[in-house]
């Protein structure tokens, strides 16, 4: 299923085809929202601290490590490239310090720390890892280091990405919450954490970002609202804020459409067509606003033509945190496919008005066989988009000139 998301690649086309590949989850079901070259190869980069930390969580489980043992720090520790915690070679850190330095400074020194401290070195640590990879499923994956740092053999997925965060959750959910610290304090020093979705994404609660020059921004990140959990995946960005705003729409119209999922599996369809007085009226984004809509379609046609209008399709095509993003993809949208959406009514529907604005951005008045043969013209022109039935039209408000 293609997601209700205009999807731009945040990267030129020839270094998309190398570098970019996206997902989206259930965390529940496993059901994949979104993909886009979700089993090439790609390079890691500090997303292999997930694999490193989630070996961390197997040992502390098993008593091999304990979160208050005091941990060498070697001198081939010490030596590695930021980012890092600059701890002297022949000092000591805490397990617990170790795994925050990993969680949000992303901390290269400590993550060869991690590794001497249950494979002996950081190479056997490599092979462990990528032994215990694949046996939980990461079938794309192998590790040459426990940092991320560049290696040509180190590479994964983003669905194997997706299949480590969704063990790390499972697995070991006692841990699982260290992913959510949005700042960690050691020696003196406050490092803030690099995944910035924390705070600025309704329902963030973890997990990883990572950068090497070849693998542009990575993020693999979790939101959960209700009992909805969605588990993104982003490789290739081309800057860290062009990457989180990618996340940030994939996520943000992955809960529209997993809404969508739940309410249509819930709901059975009517045995025979409702008639206008007793159907529930149409629901509008704003609270307070149902009769106003009611009455401003009735004074512009009569009861049939009202009803008519609930019998049609529409195609989603965006959901924004902001409107200006929405409209643009409504026109966008109508460009690309100009034919089948010209004449198609624009629609911005405001969600959640009692929390951070979600703008779905709608063209709605078409016919079944309409919006879906304008959603395969806009997955050609790398549009995404996806057919919405009568009765997911749910709540619409028009968009102004």
């Amino acid at each position: 299923m293609a997601l209700a998301v205009a999807v731009t690649a945040p990267l030129g086309a020839e270094a998309q085809a190398s570098r970019y590949a996206a997902l989206v989850i259930d965390y529940s079901t496993g059901k994949v929202l979104f993909e886009r070259y979700a089993d090439a190869k790609r390079y890691p980069a500090s997303l292999t601290k997930m694999m490193t930390l989630y070996m961390t969580f197997e040992a502390l489980e098993s008593g091999k490590l304990k979160l208050d043992q005091q941990l060498p720090v070697s001198r081939r520790a010490a030596g590695m490239p930021p980012s890092k915690l600059g701890i002297p070679a022949g000092k000591t850190i805490k397990v617990r310090d170790a795994i925050y330095a990993l969680v949000t400074r992303s901390a290269n020194d400590i993550a060869v720390v991690l590794a001497e401290a249950q494979g002996g070195t950081e190479i056997k640590f490599a092979q462990m890892m990528t032994e215990r990879a694949n046996k939980i499923g990461m079938k794309n994956t192998s590790f040459r280091n426990a940092s991320g740092l560049p290696n040509s053999g180190q590479v994964s997925t983003a669905r194997d990405m997706a299949q480590l965060a969704v063990r790390l959750m499972r697995d070991y959910p006692q841990y699982y919450d260290m992913f959510k610290v949005r700042s960690f304090t050691y020696g003196g020093r406050t490092y803030v954490n690099h995944n910035r979705l924390l705070g600025n994404l309704e329902g963030t609660d973890g997990i990883k970002t990572g950068y090497i020059r070849a693998s542009g921004f990575n993020l693999v990140a979790s939101a959960k609202r209700g009992q909805n959990r969605l588990i993104g995946v982003v490789f290739g960005g081309q800057s860290a804020a062009s990457r989180d705003e990618h996340m940030m729409d994939l996520l943000e119209a992955s809960f529209t459409e997993i809404d969508q999922i739940r309410v249509a599996s819930a709901v059975p369809l009517p045995s025979r067509k409702p008639r206008l007085d007793d159907t529930p009226p149409v629901a509008m984004a704003d609270a307070g606003t149902t009769k106003l809509a009611e009455e401003e379609a009735l004074a512009q046609g009569d009861a049939s033509d009202l009803a008519a209008a609930r019998d049609l399709w529409g195609v989603q095509v965006g959901a924004f945190s902001q409107e200006g993003p929405a409209r643009a993809a409504l026109t966008s949208a109508q460009k690309l496919a100009p034919k089948l959406l010209q004449s198609a009514q624009l629609f911005i529907e405001r969600a959640r008005p009692d929390q951070k604005p979600l703008y779905r951005a709608r063209l709605l008045g078409l016919s079944e066989k309409e919006a879906r043969r304008a959603c395969e013209t806009l997955k050609t022109k790398k549009m995404a988009c996806v057919p919405v039935p009568p009765d997911a039209i749910v709540s619409v408000a028009s968009l102004p000139n």
